[in-house]
């Protein structure tokens, strides 16, 4: 949104193809629920992206050579330009035994569930009482945050956070952190800390309790601070999933672990490195907050890290400030796909917030725009001729027409219950409101999808 924004101000007719109904993304469906001021704040940018006179809005529309309409067929629309500020939609997966056992989920579709994306909310996240979470990153920490603190329905009795590197390489913010630390108990994180800290000393790491409490976990480091409460968080460093036991049920009820060594490099970094100890634990929910890649379906050539841009040897300027590429790169012809260009998650999968994905945006879209300037007029099919494309196809497009109305239905409910960002979520529940709001107006109703 904020790419489109760049560009849509200076000047160029701008068509956004948005996946969701909703506009937004990770900006709308990956901020933690209870952040309201920060998610009204983007959702009004959004509508005043949207109430520009030369933005075209496209929603309920993915992507990919296996969904509504192929990259060929975006391209067939003549765009002088694209910019895929898709993200980074799939979530990283090991691959490991008993890992397609009920209860065993992706962090990022698990916010996407509590945060009310209408392609999850009727899809079973099911959690129980004993949740282990892969990853100690800031998702990590917001899911158990969700589990032990606003989850509506509370079953949890325990979240063990499992981290294949040692207290050091602990990846979350101590803003986040302060949200669950009073579920933490400091005798246990003392006496997991004293179980590796002998493996840790091997890489020249200090993981003295007094150490990593003082600088990960502030408050617990107040010896007058109080005594966890219910339901309990708790750490296991140094541990790696090797597989998963299934119950009668088809449920999760055990991951088995590998116990790791932790190996100093030469360039001072640490790696884990999996033993054959193993330790199992009693578990009946497994969340993977271990990061996220880019699809392949859209369709743009892949690299070793994602969708491949121009590498810096390639750069015509490697001392400009923007000279960080957002070009999509072709590697099999050596050079760059003409008006092709890649932004936020979709140029760097997993990296950054909010604010940084939006700067990211709009770097991208003031390279898009100076590659715009002195490109040759392209004939960019017109809106309505997009849009007739389109539901020839039986694709159901949601319009900024659209939009109006379903932020009309929302309205007429009132104040929206907290956690919740919406009253109306499910997508067919969407596309009704849609149809009674235009039949209020008079108008023929929108076609129920």
């Amino acid at each position: 949104m904020f790419a489109a924004r760049q560009v849509a101000l200076a000047g160029y007719e701008t068509f956004i193809f948005n996946r969701d109904i909703r506009p937004g993304g990770l900006a709308q469906y990956g901020i933690y629920p209870t952040k309201t001021k920060m998610k009204s704040g983007l959702r009004k940018q959004f509508e005043q992206t949207l109430a520009l006179p030369n933005v075209h809005y496209f929603g309920h529309i993915q992507i990919g050579a296996t969904y509504d309409i192929s990259l060929a067929e975006l391209e067939s629309f003549h765009p002088a330009a694209i910019i895929f500020a898709s993200g980074a939609q799939a979530a990283k997966s090991l691959g490991l035994p008993g890992e397609n056992a009920l209860g065993i989920y992706a962090s990022k579709d698990f916010v996407y569930n509590y945060n009310q994306l209408e392609s999850h909310v009727a899809r079973d996240f099911s959690t129980y009482r004993r949740v282990a979470i892969i990853g100690v990153g800031n998702v990590a920490i917001d899911v158990a945050r969700w589990l032990l603190l606003d989850k509506p329905a509370q079953y949890t009795e325990s979240v063990v956070i499992v981290a294949r590197r040692g207290p050091l390489e602990v990846k979350f913010d101590k803003k986040e952190i302060e949200h669950v630390e009073p579920f933490i108990s400091r005798t246990e994180l003392t006496a997991e800390l004293e179980r590796v800290k002998d493996r840790c000393a091997k890489a020249n790491q200090d993981v003295s309790p007094e150490k990593v409490i003082a600088q990960y976990f502030p408050h617990l480091a107040d010896p007058a601070s109080p005594t966890a409460v219910s339901p309990r968080l708790s750490f296991r460093f140094l541990s790696s999933p090797k597989s998963f036991l299934a119950n009668a049920e088809g449920r999760v009820a055990q991951m088995i672990a590998a116990e790791n060594e932790l190996v100093l490099k030469p360039d001072g970094s640490t790696s884990a490195r999996v033993t054959d100890a193993t330790s199992t634990l009693d578990v009946d929910t497994v969340l993977f907050a271990i990061g996220d890649k880019h699809d392949p379906q859209i369709g743009l050539p892949m690299g070793p890290d994602g969708y491949a841009t121009r590498p810096p040897e390639k750069q015509p300027d490697a001392t400009s400030p923007d000279a960080a590429s957002f070009q999509v790169w072709d590697p099999a012809a050596d050079q760059p796909r003409p008006g092709q260009f890649v932004v936020g998650w979709a140029r760097k999968a997993s990296t950054g917030l909010a604010g940084v994905a939006r700067h990211d945006g709009e770097l991208g879209a003031r390279q898009a725009i100076e590659f715009l300037k002195t490109s040759p007029e392209s004939n960019t099919l017109a809106a309505p001729e997009i849009q007739a494309r389109l539901v020839a196809k039986g694709v159901r497009i949601v319009d900024k027409q659209d939009l109006a109305l379903l932020a009309r239905a929302e309205e007429r409910k009132g104040p929206v219950p907290s956690p919740n960002s919406f009253h109306i979520t499910e997508e067919s529940a969407i596309f009704k409101a849609m149809n009674e709001e235009k039949a209020r107006e008079g108008d023929t109703p929108v076609a129920a999808d």
